[in-house]
């Protein structure tokens, strides 16, 4: 197999996983009750980030900790740089060949202290809800949603990766303004 049908492969296996397993997602069903549109993989990018933001900040106040903010600034970062992963066909923190700061200190955000968390998926694997499970069960990127960030901002792009048609692509970039 070669390295693109291994990655393909990776992810559904990673979705499936995250599938079976979302029922006991860190921050569980409170966490993901009320934020909708959360299973619609077929709406509109702007609905499908303000359910992700929703659930990540449920999450983080199920945890006692502060919601997020969510400035345009990094907004526009988190889509550029799904579209530099469509566009370079790198699913990467460095697609393009780029740092993964690179789009978040041209989008004007004045903030330190980043962070980036990224997910590909298709077909029914593709929802908010998913993405968020997945992230939830990795212990760094589960970091990222809770961590000292005081600033999200949530990108969607949805195109063809890795030999994938209609992949959605997700970008979140983290930054605080308590440097």
């Amino acid at each position: 197999m070669n390295g693109r049908g291994a990655r393909s492969l990776l992810a559904a296996a990673t979705a499936a996983l995250a599938m079976a397993a979302l029922a006991a997602a860190p921050g569980g069903a409170a966490a993901r009750a009320g934020c909708p549109g959360q299973k619609d993989a077929s709406a509109p990018a702007a609905a499908q980030e303000r359910a992700v933001l929703c659930l990540v900040n449920r999450a983080r106040q199920g945890r006692g900790l502060e919601p997020l903010s969510a400035p345009r600034s990094l907004a526009g970062a988190a889509d550029r740089k799904s579209a530099d992963i469509l566009r370079c066909d790198e699913f990467s923190h460095e697609a393009c060949g780029r740092e993964f700061t690179y789009w978040i200190e041209r989008s004007g955000y004045g903030g330190c202290g980043w962070g980036e968390n990224i997910a590909y998926a298709s077909g029914s694997y593709a929802t908010p809800r998913t993405i968020f499970g997945l992230w939830m069960h990795s212990a760094g990127h589960r970091r990222n949603i809770l961590g000292r960030f005081t600033d999200i901002g949530i990108g969607l792009r949805v195109g063809n990766l890795d030999g994938t048609s209609g992949a959605h692509v997700w970008t979140q970039e983290f930054g605080s303004l308590d440097c």
